[in-house]
């Protein structure tokens, strides 16, 4: 079957293909899905913003052959229950590097000229793109450099380095290491290497809707989180051309939402400081060459809450046994915000695993409160000897499982005759929140939740 191709006369009209939903909000308009046309036959790989098909990413999974992992189609049993329909999580947070990113990164450097690869790469990222870079290079024989910001968690760092790259630390943000990556780019010659806006790098993603539809040739919804627009750009080139009846739903997180006001706008529009706990996703400007094929060929776009990213992590390692970073959860984030609005089977790529330890314990813990399992309260006491024995043996006959106490006796907000202890409690779901708190309440303590 011919490729879905993505051309410049396709994406400069004002028609849109996908809807946009979240906190209520509602943007859509009717246009294009699934257009055919004329692959590019012989090509080894796109070379132009102006095309964009199924044949390239078929060469894009050719050149991948022995490079990157087919990763494994996990179905559960919890989120099927929920969405009424079989799940399956397809699996690239075990892909090499932690992430799809190798996938588009190989792609890109091996496509490059003997004289551009004699110059190196260059690239900036805060993890996964810099991981995804700095092996592809060294599998290609290729000189690697990558600016991470000064803060980029210290495993992510170490990786990069460990699979062959030069790191250099540049700035606070992702933004200021881009900057100093394209100046290098300039003084050196070295290739710069975009992280989603680039036709080979599109292309390379793409692989993950051919292993989908060959690991589940059922689908009927595919799952994706959104930063740039890589990778849910390159599945719906893949899946669109070949299953036009399949829907793709593109998901970012609320605080990082770029894509609604882009595809409400009609050309990508920059979002001011995005605040979200998935870096993977946490992106301010949709790319221009993944913004056109999203708003042509992906259904749908949503948005998630910071508690149903930290609750969708949880679940993927208690009930998955699977861990997943923020941005690769955030499918299973939209699964748990509204079960309902998926018809099945469906298949939710978990789109990497590069989590920090620091990070993750925090996510944890956040998760734990989201699904009712963690309480954290302050209450007054009368400041007497036995007082916090007293309080310690409710919460025991309750089990709430004290994790951490603090006991504050001199304040100037309390009077002589109180104390004030900040409780973190285990606990068993919000009916057993309610509970821990009604039945303080009963026993004559003032609780500030």
């Amino acid at each position: 079957m011919p490729g879905a191709t993505v051309s410049a006369a396709e994406v400069s009209g004002s028609t849109a293909g996908a809807s946009v939903s979240g906190a209520g909000a509602s943007v859509s308009a009717s246009g294009p899905s699934g257009k055919s046309g004329r692959a590019l036959e012989g090509a080894s790989a796109p070379s132009a913003l102006s095309a964009l098909t199924l044949d390239d990413v078929r060469h894009a999974q050719k050149a991948l052959s022995g490079v990157s992992r087919i990763t494994a189609l996990e179905g559960s049993r919890y989120l099927s229950g929920l969405v009424g329909a079989p799940v399956h999580l397809k699996c690239e947070n075990l892909q090499r590097t932690g992430s799809f990113k190798v996938r588009g990164a190989y792609v890109r450097i091996a496509g490059l000229t003997e004289r551009e690869r004699a110059a190196g790469v260059v690239a900036a990222s805060a993890g996964n793109h810099a991981q995804g870079v700095a092996l592809a290079a060294s599998l290609l024989g290729v000189r690697s450099t990558v600016f991470m910001p000064e803060a980029a968690p210290l495993p992510k760092v170490a990786a990069t380095r460990d699979y062959g790259a030069e790191v250099r630390l540049h700035g606070q943000i992702v933004d200021d290491a881009m900057g100093a990556a394209r100046d290098y780019a300039r003084e050196t010659g070295a290739v710069f290497i975009h992280p989603f806006d680039h036709p080979d790098v599109v292309a390379g993603q793409g692989t993950v809707g051919l292993e989908i539809l060959e690991q589940c040739p059922e689908v009927r919804t595919i799952v994706v989180g959104i930063g740039g627009g890589g990778l849910a750009a390159g599945i719906a080139v893949a899946v669109k051309a070949l299953r036009p009846d399949v829907r793709i739903v593109g998901v970012q997180a609320a605080g990082a939402a770029a894509y609604p006001l882009s595809l409400a706008a009609g050309h990508p529009v920059s979002l001011q400081a995005p605040v979200t706990m998935a870096d993977g996703i946490k992106v301010g400007r949709p790319g221009d060459v993944p913004f056109k094929i999203v708003r042509d060929l992906v259904d749908d776009v949503v948005t998630v809450s910071e508690d149903a990213l930290s609750s969708a992590l949880l679940l993927c390692l208690e009930r998955a046994k699977l861990v997943v970073e923020p941005a690769g959860a955030s499918p299973v984030a939209a699964l748990l915000a509204a079960p309902d609005s998926f018809e099945g089977p469906v298949v939710a790529v978990l789109s990497g695993g590069n989590v920090d330890p620091l990070l993750m314990q925090r996510i944890l813990r956040h998760g734990m409160a989201a699904a009712g399992r963690y309480l954290s309260l302050r209450l007054r006491l009368t400041d007497r000897p036995g007082a916090l024995a007293a309080l310690l043996e409710v919460l025991s006959e309750l089990d709430a499982n004290v994790l951490d106490v603090s006991h504050v006796r001199t304040d100037p907000r309390l009077r002589l005759t109180e104390a004030e202890v900040e409780l973190h409690l285990e606990t068993k779901g919000p009916e057993h929140c309610t509970e821990v708190g009604e039945a303080l309440r009963n026993a004559g303590y003032l609780v500030m939740l």
